[in-house]
Protein backbone atom coordinates (compact mmCIF):
# COMPACT_ATOMS: atom_id res chain seq x y z
CA UNK A 1 0.00 0.00 0.00
CA UNK A 2 1.32 3.42 -0.54
CA UNK A 3 1.03 6.08 2.01
CA UNK A 4 0.51 9.15 0.33
CA UNK A 5 1.58 12.39 2.47
CA UNK A 6 -0.20 15.30 2.13
CA UNK A 7 1.97 18.35 0.04
CA UNK A 8 1.19 21.35 -0.44
CA UNK A 9 2.23 24.01 -3.01
CA UNK A 10 3.91 26.81 -1.17
CA UNK A 11 3.22 29.23 -3.35
CA UNK A 12 0.17 28.36 -5.37
CA UNK A 13 -2.94 26.34 -5.68
CA UNK A 14 -2.98 22.76 -5.08
CA UNK A 15 -5.66 20.59 -6.74
CA UNK A 16 -5.36 17.87 -4.69
CA UNK A 17 -4.96 19.20 -1.41
CA UNK A 18 -6.36 22.37 0.89
CA UNK A 19 -5.03 23.32 4.27
CA UNK A 20 -7.60 20.95 5.93
CA UNK A 21 -6.47 17.49 3.63
CA UNK A 22 -8.05 16.08 0.37
CA UNK A 23 -9.89 17.84 -1.25
CA UNK A 24 -13.63 16.06 -1.63
CA UNK A 25 -13.38 15.72 -5.33
CA UNK A 26 -10.07 13.59 -4.91
CA UNK A 27 -10.75 11.58 -2.10
CA UNK A 28 -12.11 8.16 -4.14
CA UNK A 29 -8.96 8.46 -6.65
CA UNK A 30 -6.59 9.04 -3.38
CA UNK A 31 -8.25 5.78 -1.64
CA UNK A 32 -7.89 3.79 -5.04
CA UNK A 33 -3.90 4.74 -4.94
CA UNK A 34 -3.31 4.12 -1.84
CA UNK A 35 -4.89 0.81 -2.04
CA UNK A 36 -2.02 0.09 -4.48
CA UNK A 37 1.68 -0.64 -3.63
CA UNK A 38 4.22 1.50 -5.72
CA UNK A 39 5.55 -1.67 -7.68
CA UNK A 40 1.60 -1.82 -9.03
CA UNK A 41 1.62 1.90 -9.81
CA UNK A 42 4.83 1.83 -11.42
CA UNK A 43 3.32 -1.31 -13.44
CA UNK A 44 0.18 0.96 -14.43
CA UNK A 45 2.74 3.98 -15.50
CA UNK A 46 4.81 1.90 -17.62
CA UNK A 47 1.93 -0.40 -18.94
CA UNK A 48 0.47 3.62 -20.50
CA UNK A 49 4.16 4.26 -22.31
CA UNK A 50 3.58 1.00 -23.60
CA UNK A 51 0.37 1.71 -25.00
CA UNK A 52 1.47 5.26 -26.24
CA UNK A 53 4.53 3.68 -27.81
CA UNK A 54 2.50 0.85 -29.64
CA UNK A 55 -0.05 3.22 -30.41
CA UNK A 56 2.55 5.32 -32.42
CA UNK A 57 1.50 8.61 -30.02
CA UNK A 58 4.02 10.36 -30.50
CA UNK A 59 5.17 14.06 -31.30
CA UNK A 60 8.48 15.24 -33.28
CA UNK A 61 10.94 17.95 -31.40
CA UNK A 62 13.23 19.19 -34.16
CA UNK A 63 17.16 20.30 -32.83
CA UNK A 64 19.14 22.56 -34.27
CA UNK A 65 20.52 20.74 -37.32
CA UNK A 66 16.84 20.33 -37.93
CA UNK A 67 16.80 16.41 -37.70
CA UNK A 68 13.52 15.49 -36.14
CA UNK A 69 13.45 13.53 -33.27
CA UNK A 70 10.39 11.55 -32.51
CA UNK A 71 9.15 10.93 -28.92
CA UNK A 72 6.13 9.58 -26.94
CA UNK A 73 4.27 12.69 -25.23
CA UNK A 74 4.58 11.91 -21.78
CA UNK A 75 1.72 10.70 -19.74
CA UNK A 76 1.15 10.82 -16.12
CA UNK A 77 -1.74 8.61 -15.10
CA UNK A 78 -2.96 10.81 -11.94
CA UNK A 79 -5.89 12.29 -13.39
CA UNK A 80 -6.52 15.92 -12.88
CA UNK A 81 -10.24 16.10 -11.23
CA UNK A 82 -12.30 19.83 -11.74
CA UNK A 83 -15.30 19.74 -10.20
CA UNK A 84 -18.74 20.70 -12.23
CA UNK A 85 -18.86 24.26 -10.42
CA UNK A 86 -15.52 25.39 -11.28
CA UNK A 87 -16.70 24.22 -15.26
CA UNK A 88 -19.04 25.96 -15.62
CA UNK A 89 -17.48 28.90 -14.72
CA UNK A 90 -14.69 27.50 -17.50
CA UNK A 91 -17.21 26.70 -19.75
CA UNK A 92 -19.82 30.08 -19.68
CA UNK A 93 -16.07 32.09 -19.73
CA UNK A 94 -14.99 30.53 -22.82
CA UNK A 95 -17.96 30.39 -24.41
CA UNK A 96 -18.12 34.54 -23.86
CA UNK A 97 -14.65 35.29 -24.65
CA UNK A 98 -14.86 32.96 -28.50
CA UNK A 99 -18.20 35.01 -29.06
CA UNK A 100 -16.43 38.42 -28.72
CA UNK A 101 -13.18 37.06 -30.54
CA UNK A 102 -15.51 35.93 -33.11
CA UNK A 103 -16.98 39.06 -33.24
CA UNK A 104 -13.85 41.20 -33.20
CA UNK A 105 -12.39 39.32 -36.36
CA UNK A 106 -15.58 39.62 -38.00
CA UNK A 107 -15.22 43.68 -37.67
CA UNK A 108 -11.36 43.79 -37.73
CA UNK A 109 -11.97 42.21 -41.91
CA UNK A 110 -14.66 44.34 -42.74
CA UNK A 111 -15.94 47.94 -40.98
CA UNK A 112 -13.49 47.99 -38.59
CA UNK A 113 -15.23 49.71 -35.97
CA UNK A 114 -13.54 48.90 -32.72
CA UNK A 115 -10.60 50.48 -34.17
CA UNK A 116 -12.98 53.67 -35.32
CA UNK A 117 -14.19 54.20 -31.86
CA UNK A 118 -10.40 53.69 -30.74
CA UNK A 119 -11.13 50.94 -28.09
CA UNK A 120 -7.94 49.60 -29.95
CA UNK A 121 -5.64 51.07 -31.25
CA UNK A 122 -4.85 50.78 -35.43
CA UNK A 123 -1.17 50.55 -35.09
CA UNK A 124 -1.73 47.38 -33.07
CA UNK A 125 -3.43 46.04 -36.03
CA UNK A 126 -1.86 46.94 -38.75
CA UNK A 127 1.72 46.10 -37.27
CA UNK A 128 0.40 42.33 -36.35
CA UNK A 129 2.34 40.00 -38.75
CA UNK A 130 -0.92 38.01 -38.75
CA UNK A 131 -3.21 40.25 -39.65
CA UNK A 132 -3.77 39.27 -43.32
CA UNK A 133 -4.68 42.21 -45.54
CA UNK A 134 -5.28 39.73 -48.57
CA UNK A 135 -8.63 37.95 -47.09
CA UNK A 136 -10.27 41.86 -46.01
CA UNK A 137 -13.88 41.77 -46.90
CA UNK A 138 -14.04 38.01 -47.91
CA UNK A 139 -17.35 36.43 -46.31
CA UNK A 140 -16.72 33.50 -44.14
CA UNK A 141 -20.01 30.75 -43.55
CA UNK A 142 -22.45 32.31 -40.95
CA UNK A 143 -19.41 34.82 -39.71
CA UNK A 144 -17.95 32.51 -38.04
CA UNK A 145 -13.92 32.57 -38.05
CA UNK A 146 -13.14 30.59 -35.15
CA UNK A 147 -14.46 27.26 -35.55
CA UNK A 148 -12.45 25.03 -33.03
CA UNK A 149 -10.40 27.35 -30.73
CA UNK A 150 -7.32 25.61 -27.39
CA UNK A 151 -7.59 28.36 -25.06
CA UNK A 152 -4.91 28.01 -22.58
CA UNK A 153 -6.16 28.30 -18.60
CA UNK A 154 -4.14 28.39 -15.40
CA UNK A 155 -5.44 28.87 -11.68
CA UNK A 156 -3.94 31.42 -9.34
CA UNK A 157 -3.06 31.25 -5.99
CA UNK A 158 -6.61 31.15 -4.66
CA UNK A 159 -7.92 28.39 -7.34
CA UNK A 160 -9.23 31.02 -9.98
CA UNK A 161 -8.73 30.62 -13.26
CA UNK A 162 -6.93 32.54 -16.06
CA UNK A 163 -6.99 32.93 -19.70
CA UNK A 164 -2.97 32.80 -20.65
CA UNK A 165 -3.58 32.81 -23.98
CA UNK A 166 -5.87 31.98 -26.68
CA UNK A 167 -5.36 29.48 -29.74
CA UNK A 168 -7.24 30.68 -32.68
CA UNK A 169 -5.56 29.37 -35.78
CA UNK A 170 -4.67 25.55 -35.96
CA UNK A 171 -4.56 24.53 -31.93
CA UNK A 172 -3.38 21.21 -31.78
CA UNK A 173 -3.32 18.93 -28.85
CA UNK A 174 -6.51 17.56 -29.13
CA UNK A 175 -5.54 13.65 -29.83
CA UNK A 176 -3.98 13.63 -26.99
CA UNK A 177 -6.91 14.82 -24.47
CA UNK A 178 -8.44 11.28 -26.16
CA UNK A 179 -5.72 8.87 -26.49
CA UNK A 180 -5.39 10.24 -22.45
CA UNK A 181 -9.03 9.59 -21.69
CA UNK A 182 -8.26 6.00 -23.39
CA UNK A 183 -5.64 5.15 -21.47
CA UNK A 184 -6.77 5.45 -18.60
CA UNK A 185 -9.86 3.47 -19.42
CA UNK A 186 -7.54 0.35 -19.79
CA UNK A 187 -5.41 0.96 -16.85
CA UNK A 188 -7.85 2.38 -13.99
CA UNK A 189 -11.06 0.35 -15.78
CA UNK A 190 -13.36 1.16 -12.52
CA UNK A 191 -12.17 4.43 -11.38
CA UNK A 192 -13.83 6.54 -14.25
CA UNK A 193 -17.30 5.29 -13.39
CA UNK A 194 -17.14 5.62 -9.69
CA UNK A 195 -16.04 8.88 -10.01
CA UNK A 196 -18.60 9.54 -12.33
CA UNK A 197 -16.44 11.05 -15.01
CA UNK A 198 -17.86 13.28 -18.31
CA UNK A 199 -17.30 11.51 -21.37
CA UNK A 200 -14.87 13.55 -24.17
CA UNK A 201 -15.12 10.72 -26.82
CA UNK A 202 -17.89 12.39 -29.08
CA UNK A 203 -15.38 15.33 -29.80
CA UNK A 204 -14.75 13.73 -33.20
CA UNK A 205 -18.73 13.21 -34.29
CA UNK A 206 -19.38 17.39 -33.10
CA UNK A 207 -16.18 18.61 -34.84
CA UNK A 208 -17.48 16.52 -38.02
CA UNK A 209 -21.14 17.77 -37.97
CA UNK A 210 -19.56 21.38 -37.96
CA UNK A 211 -17.48 20.81 -40.96
CA UNK A 212 -20.08 19.62 -42.87
CA UNK A 213 -22.84 22.18 -41.77
CA UNK A 214 -20.48 25.18 -43.19
CA UNK A 215 -20.15 23.52 -46.69
CA UNK A 216 -20.67 26.07 -49.71
CA UNK A 217 -22.89 23.61 -51.76
CA UNK A 218 -26.36 22.29 -50.50
CA UNK A 219 -25.73 19.08 -51.30
CA UNK A 220 -26.53 15.67 -48.90
CA UNK A 221 -23.14 14.39 -48.29
CA UNK A 222 -20.03 17.33 -48.54
CA UNK A 223 -16.78 16.40 -49.30
CA UNK A 224 -14.78 17.66 -45.99
CA UNK A 225 -10.68 16.48 -46.34
CA UNK A 226 -7.91 17.44 -43.84
CA UNK A 227 -4.85 18.92 -45.08
CA UNK A 228 -1.77 18.36 -43.38
CA UNK A 229 2.01 19.48 -44.54
CA UNK A 230 2.96 15.75 -44.13
CA UNK A 231 4.84 13.69 -42.20
CA UNK A 232 7.93 15.64 -41.30
CA UNK A 233 5.12 18.08 -39.55
CA UNK A 234 5.45 17.73 -35.14
CA UNK A 235 2.07 17.20 -34.84
CA UNK A 236 1.27 14.38 -38.09
CA UNK A 237 0.25 12.21 -35.63
CA UNK A 238 -2.62 13.81 -34.54
CA UNK A 239 -3.31 14.68 -38.02
CA UNK A 240 -3.73 11.28 -39.45
CA UNK A 241 -5.73 10.32 -36.05
CA UNK A 242 -8.18 13.28 -36.57
CA UNK A 243 -8.78 12.01 -40.27
CA UNK A 244 -9.67 8.44 -39.20
CA UNK A 245 -11.60 9.06 -36.42
CA UNK A 246 -13.84 11.87 -38.42
CA UNK A 247 -13.60 9.40 -41.59
CA UNK A 248 -12.68 12.20 -43.52
CA UNK A 249 -9.34 11.82 -46.13
CA UNK A 250 -6.35 12.94 -45.06
CA UNK A 251 -4.57 15.42 -48.06
CA UNK A 252 -1.49 16.82 -48.46
CA UNK A 253 -1.29 20.23 -50.82
CA UNK A 254 -0.42 18.32 -53.89
CA UNK A 255 -3.46 16.07 -53.59
CA UNK A 256 -5.23 19.31 -54.47
CA UNK A 257 -5.65 21.11 -57.59
CA UNK A 258 -7.80 24.50 -58.10
CA UNK A 259 -9.89 25.01 -61.14
CA UNK A 260 -12.07 27.54 -62.06
CA UNK A 261 -11.91 28.85 -58.63
CA UNK A 262 -13.02 25.53 -57.06
CA UNK A 263 -10.73 22.87 -55.22
CA UNK A 264 -10.83 19.62 -56.29
CA UNK A 265 -8.89 16.45 -54.76
CA UNK A 266 -7.40 14.16 -57.16
CA UNK A 267 -8.69 10.60 -56.89
CA UNK A 268 -8.43 7.38 -58.44
CA UNK A 269 -11.80 7.73 -59.95
CA UNK A 270 -11.06 11.56 -61.46
CA UNK A 271 -11.21 15.14 -59.45
CA UNK A 272 -14.03 15.31 -56.67
CA UNK A 273 -15.08 18.69 -55.50
CA UNK A 274 -14.02 19.84 -51.80
CA UNK A 275 -16.25 21.81 -49.46
CA UNK A 276 -14.67 22.06 -46.48
CA UNK A 277 -10.82 22.63 -45.32
CA UNK A 278 -9.91 21.55 -41.69
CA UNK A 279 -6.27 22.36 -42.42
CA UNK A 280 -3.18 22.16 -40.02
CA UNK A 281 -1.45 24.66 -42.38
CA UNK A 282 0.23 27.78 -41.51
CA UNK A 283 -1.73 30.81 -42.96
CA UNK A 284 1.97 31.75 -44.87
CA UNK A 285 2.37 28.36 -46.61
CA UNK A 286 -2.01 27.58 -47.95
CA UNK A 287 -1.38 29.42 -51.52
CA UNK A 288 2.13 30.25 -53.35
CA UNK A 289 0.38 32.93 -55.38
CA UNK A 290 -0.66 34.95 -52.40
CA UNK A 291 1.70 34.33 -49.36
CA UNK A 292 5.10 32.37 -49.43
CA UNK A 293 5.81 32.01 -54.07
CA UNK A 294 7.99 29.15 -52.45
CA UNK A 295 5.60 27.43 -50.50
CA UNK A 296 5.22 23.51 -52.11
CA UNK A 297 2.87 22.56 -48.81
CA UNK A 298 -0.05 24.46 -50.32
CA UNK A 299 -2.77 24.95 -53.22
CA UNK A 300 -1.88 27.53 -55.81
CA UNK A 301 -5.49 29.70 -56.47
CA UNK A 302 -6.69 28.13 -52.94
CA UNK A 303 -7.46 31.84 -51.31
CA UNK A 304 -9.06 32.82 -54.87
CA UNK A 305 -11.72 29.73 -54.62
CA UNK A 306 -11.99 30.99 -50.99
CA UNK A 307 -12.67 34.60 -51.73
CA UNK A 308 -15.39 32.96 -54.18
CA UNK A 309 -17.26 31.14 -51.32
CA UNK A 310 -16.70 27.43 -52.76
CA UNK A 311 -14.84 25.99 -50.44
CA UNK A 312 -14.78 26.81 -46.63
CA UNK A 313 -11.41 27.05 -44.58
CA UNK A 314 -11.07 26.03 -41.18
CA UNK A 315 -10.12 27.94 -39.38
CA UNK A 316 -10.54 30.82 -41.27
CA UNK A 317 -7.37 32.29 -42.85
CA UNK A 318 -6.00 35.39 -40.94
CA UNK A 319 -7.05 34.60 -36.98
CA UNK A 320 -3.55 34.74 -36.04
CA UNK A 321 -4.48 38.88 -35.38
CA UNK A 322 -7.04 37.84 -32.84
CA UNK A 323 -4.28 35.57 -30.37
CA UNK A 324 -1.63 38.00 -31.01
CA UNK A 325 -0.38 38.55 -27.46
CA UNK A 326 -0.22 42.27 -27.62
CA UNK A 327 -3.88 41.89 -29.01
CA UNK A 328 -5.06 39.92 -26.22
CA UNK A 329 -4.33 42.21 -23.59
CA UNK A 330 -7.41 44.22 -25.29
CA UNK A 331 -9.71 40.88 -25.28
CA UNK A 332 -11.48 41.91 -22.25
CA UNK A 333 -12.09 45.46 -23.60
CA UNK A 334 -13.91 43.39 -26.62
CA UNK A 335 -16.07 41.78 -24.25
CA UNK A 336 -17.00 44.74 -23.02
CA UNK A 337 -17.55 46.34 -26.65
CA UNK A 338 -19.18 43.83 -28.76
CA UNK A 339 -21.49 42.23 -25.58
CA UNK A 340 -21.73 44.85 -22.76
CA UNK A 341 -20.90 42.22 -20.41
CA UNK A 342 -17.47 42.08 -17.77
CA UNK A 343 -15.54 39.09 -18.18
CA UNK A 344 -16.23 36.13 -17.00
CA UNK A 345 -12.50 34.84 -16.88
CA UNK A 346 -9.54 36.89 -16.28
CA UNK A 347 -6.49 37.74 -18.25
CA UNK A 348 -3.17 37.23 -17.04
CA UNK A 349 -2.22 41.15 -15.92
CA UNK A 350 -0.20 42.30 -19.23
CA UNK A 351 2.56 44.63 -19.72
CA UNK A 352 2.71 46.15 -23.14
CA UNK A 353 6.46 46.70 -24.27
CA UNK A 354 5.60 49.71 -26.47
CA UNK A 355 4.16 51.76 -23.64
CA UNK A 356 7.52 53.65 -21.85
CA UNK A 357 5.78 53.66 -18.67
CA UNK A 358 5.07 50.15 -18.63
CA UNK A 359 8.08 48.91 -19.98
CA UNK A 360 10.28 51.11 -17.52
CA UNK A 361 7.75 49.13 -14.58
CA UNK A 362 8.99 45.95 -16.76
CA UNK A 363 12.65 46.58 -16.78
CA UNK A 364 12.59 47.68 -12.67
CA UNK A 365 10.97 44.51 -11.57
CA UNK A 366 12.60 41.83 -14.45
CA UNK A 367 13.11 38.75 -12.14
CA UNK A 368 9.52 38.96 -11.15
CA UNK A 369 8.14 38.96 -14.91
CA UNK A 370 7.94 36.55 -17.82
CA UNK A 371 8.80 37.63 -21.29
CA UNK A 372 6.93 36.59 -24.37
CA UNK A 373 7.09 37.18 -28.13
CA UNK A 374 4.11 38.62 -28.98
CA UNK A 375 3.87 36.00 -31.58
CA UNK A 376 6.51 33.34 -30.42
CA UNK A 377 4.67 29.62 -29.33
CA UNK A 378 5.68 26.21 -27.96
CA UNK A 379 7.36 28.34 -25.02
CA UNK A 380 10.24 29.56 -27.32
CA UNK A 381 11.33 33.18 -27.05
CA UNK A 382 10.80 33.38 -23.59
CA UNK A 383 12.36 34.51 -20.33
CA UNK A 384 11.57 33.34 -17.04
CA UNK A 385 12.83 36.08 -15.05
CA UNK A 386 13.41 34.30 -11.67
CA UNK A 387 15.56 31.44 -13.56
CA UNK A 388 17.25 33.89 -16.32
CA UNK A 389 20.91 35.06 -15.94
CA UNK A 390 21.78 38.72 -15.56
CA UNK A 391 23.53 38.64 -18.86
CA UNK A 392 19.85 36.78 -20.18
CA UNK A 393 18.13 39.40 -18.30
CA UNK A 394 20.43 42.28 -20.52
CA UNK A 395 19.92 40.54 -23.92
CA UNK A 396 15.97 40.49 -23.21
CA UNK A 397 16.21 44.30 -22.49
CA UNK A 398 18.52 44.83 -25.71
CA UNK A 399 15.57 42.68 -27.88
CA UNK A 400 12.97 44.52 -26.35
CA UNK A 401 14.50 47.60 -26.81
CA UNK A 402 15.00 47.10 -30.63
CA UNK A 403 11.97 46.03 -31.50
CA UNK A 404 9.35 46.63 -28.55
CA UNK A 405 6.04 45.73 -30.66
CA UNK A 406 7.32 42.03 -30.36
CA UNK A 407 7.36 41.69 -26.81
CA UNK A 408 4.89 42.03 -23.67
CA UNK A 409 5.36 40.94 -19.70
CA UNK A 410 3.21 39.41 -17.62
CA UNK A 411 3.86 38.90 -13.86
CA UNK A 412 5.32 35.29 -13.12
CA UNK A 413 2.41 33.33 -11.99
CA UNK A 414 2.79 30.06 -9.68
CA UNK A 415 0.46 27.52 -11.78
CA UNK A 416 -1.51 25.30 -9.70
CA UNK A 417 0.13 21.60 -9.12
CA UNK A 418 -1.15 18.34 -9.36
CA UNK A 419 0.47 15.38 -7.77
CA UNK A 420 2.20 13.53 -10.71
CA UNK A 421 3.73 9.45 -10.04
CA UNK A 422 7.84 10.44 -10.70
CA UNK A 423 10.20 8.01 -10.11
CA UNK A 424 7.87 5.59 -7.60
CA UNK A 425 6.72 8.33 -5.91
CA UNK A 426 4.17 11.12 -6.16
CA UNK A 427 5.24 15.06 -6.47
CA UNK A 428 3.64 18.36 -7.13
CA UNK A 429 4.30 19.40 -10.50
CA UNK A 430 2.81 22.55 -12.32
CA UNK A 431 -0.23 22.36 -14.43
CA UNK A 432 -2.01 24.17 -16.89
CA UNK A 433 -5.35 23.50 -19.06
CA UNK A 434 -6.65 23.83 -22.81
CA UNK A 435 -10.01 23.02 -23.03
CA UNK A 436 -11.45 22.94 -26.97
CA UNK A 437 -13.92 24.86 -28.08
CA UNK A 438 -15.90 23.99 -31.00
CA UNK A 439 -17.96 26.93 -32.47
CA UNK A 440 -20.64 26.27 -35.03
CA UNK A 441 -24.43 27.48 -36.48
CA UNK A 442 -25.33 26.43 -33.14
CA UNK A 443 -23.19 28.13 -31.00
CA UNK A 444 -20.11 27.00 -28.94
CA UNK A 445 -20.03 23.37 -27.68
CA UNK A 446 -17.23 22.49 -25.29
CA UNK A 447 -16.40 19.25 -24.40
CA UNK A 448 -16.04 18.67 -21.04
CA UNK A 449 -12.21 17.94 -20.51
CA UNK A 450 -9.12 19.31 -21.98
CA UNK A 451 -5.45 18.59 -22.23
CA UNK A 452 -3.90 19.39 -19.00
CA UNK A 453 0.01 19.68 -19.62
CA UNK A 454 2.38 18.96 -16.92
CA UNK A 455 6.11 20.67 -16.68
CA UNK A 456 7.51 17.42 -15.32
CA UNK A 457 10.79 19.18 -14.33
CA UNK A 458 11.07 19.97 -10.44
CA UNK A 459 10.00 24.26 -10.24
CA UNK A 460 9.56 24.16 -13.95
CA UNK A 461 6.05 26.64 -14.90
CA UNK A 462 7.07 25.60 -19.01
CA UNK A 463 4.61 23.13 -19.60
CA UNK A 464 5.19 22.21 -23.69
CA UNK A 465 5.93 19.43 -24.98
CA UNK A 466 8.61 20.27 -26.73
CA UNK A 467 10.28 21.67 -23.82
CA UNK A 468 10.00 18.21 -21.65
CA UNK A 469 6.51 18.57 -21.00
CA UNK A 470 3.71 16.16 -20.46
CA UNK A 471 -0.20 15.78 -19.74
CA UNK A 472 -2.80 14.31 -17.84
CA UNK A 473 -6.21 13.02 -18.23
CA UNK A 474 -8.37 15.74 -17.59
CA UNK A 475 -11.66 14.38 -15.45
CA UNK A 476 -14.80 16.63 -14.84
CA UNK A 477 -16.65 14.70 -12.50
CA UNK A 478 -20.88 15.36 -13.06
Amino acid sequence: MMKLIPQLNPKGWDEMFSNEGVRDSYAQVLNTLQNLNPESLNDKQIQASDLFMNQGITFTVYSDNNQGIERIFPFDIIPRIITKAEWSEVETGIKQRLKALNLFLEDVYNGQQIIKDGIIPASLVASCPHYIQEVHGIKVPHNIHVHIAGIDLIRGAKGEFYVLEDNLRCPSGVSYMLENREITKRIFPDMLATNKVNTVGNYPNIFHNILISLSPRNVSKPNVVLLTPGVYNSAYYEHTFLARQMGIPLVEGRDLVVNNNRVYMKTTSGLQQVDVIYRRLDDDYLDPLVFKPDSTLGVPGLISAYRHGTVALVNAVGNGVADDKAVYAYVPDMIKYYLNEEPILKNVPTYQMENIDERELVFADMENMVIKETNGSGGYGMIMGNKATPEELENGKTAILANPRNFIAQPIIQLSTVPCLIDGQLKLRHVDLRPYALCGPNGVEIVPGGLTRVALTEGSLVVNSSQGGGSKDTWIIK
